[in-house]
């Protein structure tokens, strides 16, 4: 079983850190508390059978580490982790005897998000609309990858202690006249049901684009011309397919109604911070389009919502920032370690 008891103030060096999500599997060894970090070369998930494969062809022909702290793309529960959008099962115990290890932990992967936020500077922004951080402020990870993945961070008594979660499955709803023509005919993969719920995940992700895109063009009785969220989004940014141009600017209102309602459940006055590879890609589009708008559109705290920033992560590798400096300095975060945290 894993770790019930309090964690305790250091992880052992050198230290794997990993962002485990549903395409690509990155790697990073942290030596110490102070020196560089050592990146490998990113591992396709769809290219192992296991995670533990991965770490073997990746990492263990150039080093040994005695610790690992990754963070998957799903909820942590148990000895047997299956990622949501990909065949892996994280096993810890098989890890720590198959890799020689001592120790694993396990974070969710928008967690990792939330660690890095702290550590981000203004080059690793890109800010979009107005407001104003508040220091210490709670703050929302939120974005659109393979999945969609969000998370949050609070300060309190000097610890800034993440919040991880599955926002990324709540409920999107129609608002407008034009959604109201589009969702019937959206293909729902968790299962529809009698009421036609939509997750934010069946539309804010890179399959979720398609999954848009094609609703746009049904609903004008039109023939689809991409299978491919990168094509969709080349034909949305250069102008020169107007159902996918429309469908990326639905894809970011609604982001922005999403990213919204958690920035209202969390009171997120730190700001909002839009992560994952999608949103670094249209960051432009995102910067013209709707989103903030839908943001702050939340009657009657609009002029509250307007006082909150938001931003582009343009950070590479925040997840993996995040991760070392956990690693360096765990008793800078309140990570809660029961049920995550694997000894020999």
């Amino acid at each position: 079983m894993a770790e019930t008891t309090t964690d305790r103030d250091f992880i052992r060096f050198p230290t794997l850190i990993g962002d485990i999500g549903g395409t690509n599997a990155r790697f990073s060894l942290v030596s110490d508390g102070d020196g560089p970090t050592r990146r490998f070369a990113n591992a396709q998930t769809a290219d192992f059978a296991t995670i533990d494969d991965a770490i073997a062809a990746t990492v263990l022909p150039e080093a040994r580490p005695r610790s690992a702290v990754l963070a998957v793309a799903g909820p942590v529960q148990g000895d047997r982790v299956p990622l949501t959008n990909c065949s892996w099962v994280v096993e810890p115990r098989r890890m720590i005897e198959r890799l020689g290890l001592d120790e694993v932990i396990l974070l969710n992967d928008f967690e990792a998000q939330a660690l890095s936020l702290p550590g981000l500077g203004p080059d690793d922004l890109v800010s979009i609309g107005g407001g104003e951080s508040v220091p210490n402020a709670a703050q929302v990870a939120v974005g659109p990858g393979t999945g969609l993945g969000a998370a949050a961070l609070i300060h309190a008594r000097g610890t800034w202690f993440p919040v991880p979660g599955e926002g990324g499955h709540i409920d999107l709803a129609p608002v407008s006249e034009r959604d109201f023509q589009i969702w019937p005919h959206i293909d729902e993969p968790f299962g529809s049901g009698p009421y036609r719920r939509i997750a934010g995940e069946t539309l804010l992700c890179g399959a979720g684009l398609v999954r848009l895109y094609k609703a746009v063009v049904a609903a004008d009785g039109a023939r689809s011309r991409f299978d491919d969220p990168a094509e969709v989004t080349a034909a949305a940014m250069d102008g020169s397919d107007g159902h996918a141009e429309e469908a990326l600017s639905l894809f970011c209102v609604h982001l922005g109604r999403l990213a919204g309602n958690l920035a209202l459940a969390f009171m997120a006055r730190g700001g909002v911070f839009l992560a994952g590879g999608i949103a670094a890609r249209i960051a432009p589009f995102l910067a013209q389009s709707g989103f903030r708008d839908a943001f702050i559109d939340k009657a009657p705290h609009q002029a509250l919502m307007d006082k909150m920033p938001t931003s582009v992560v343009i950070h590479p590798e925040p997840a993996l920032a995040g991760l070392t400096a956990y690693a360096r300095h765990p008793e800078t975060f309140g990570v809660a370690t029961e049920g995550r945290h694997w000894r020999r």
